[in-house]
Order: structure tokens, then C-alpha cells, then sequence
């Protein structure tokens, strides 16, 4: 059976059907996390990430009451010392919803003795 011009356009219009699902596909499993849980965001949920699977595009969401917490993205020195670097990110809404990134990630709240305290969490996101 001979093929005209038309049969080979589409299978060049199937595959580019085809590749434009396999990249949205992998915009859907992105998930979204409370951290701390229930309990949300608040002193000694250090541990919260221990055990859970993380992905470069997956939302953190941080519910804590804003008249006493914060969020801070920090760098690994600002994790490790609980000292907020010049230029980080103070997040204070107390509904705050951070997408991460590829690699490391570190969150800390930077009100006197609360990430001394473990709030504060570290996650690596593949």
C-alpha cells in the first residue's frame, strides 16, 4: 500500500500529540503538602519531612498563626545557625504556599527561640 504526503503528516501530528501529554503528565503529579500536618507550622516539626518524597515543582503549604510565626527561606548557613541571611524571603501571610525547587530547600521561622526550637525544616526535592 503506497502512502501519500497526507498518511505521513499524521503521524507527525500523532507524535507531537503524543509528546505534548508525556510533558503534561509530568506537571500533574505534582503534590501539594501541609507542613507539619494538622498541626501546621510550628515549634519541633524539624522531623515533619522524614520519610516523604519530594519533587522539584511539589507545593509546600505553611498554615501557622501570623502574629506569632513566620516563614523564612534560607540557605543551608541560615538553617544551620537559625541567622536569616541578608535578601531571604520572609514569608508571613499564615497561609503561605511555596513551590520548591530543584535540590535543597530550607525554611526556618526567625522569631526569637522558634527555630532554635525546630521550626525549621530541611527538604530535598528530586
Amino acid at each position: 500500500m503506497v502512502q501519500g504526503r497526507g498518511s505521513a503528516d499524521l503521524v507527525v501530528v500523532n507524535m507531537a500529540a503524543v509528546l505534548c501529554l508525556m510533558v503534561l503528565a509530568g506537571h500533574v503529579h505534582a503534590a501539594t503538602y501541609t507542613v507539619g500536618g494538622s498541626g501546621g507550622w510550628t515549634l519541633n516539626v524539624d522531623s515533619w519531612p522524614k520519610g516523604k518524597r519530594f519533587k522539584a515543582g511539589d507545593t509546600l503549604v505553611f498554615t501557622y498563626d501570623p502574629t506569632i510565626h513566620n516563614v523564612v527561606a534560607v540557605n543551608r548557613g541560615g538553617y544551620s545557625s537559625c541567622i536569616t541571611p541578608a535578601g531571604a524571603r520572609v514569608y508571613k501571610s499564615g497561609n503561605d504556599q511555596i513551590k520548591l525547587s530543584k535540590g535543597q530547600n530550607f525554611f526556618i521561622c526567625n522569631v526569637a527561640g522558634h527555630c532554635e526550637s525546630g521550626m525549621k525544616i530541611a527538604i530535598n526535592a528530586a
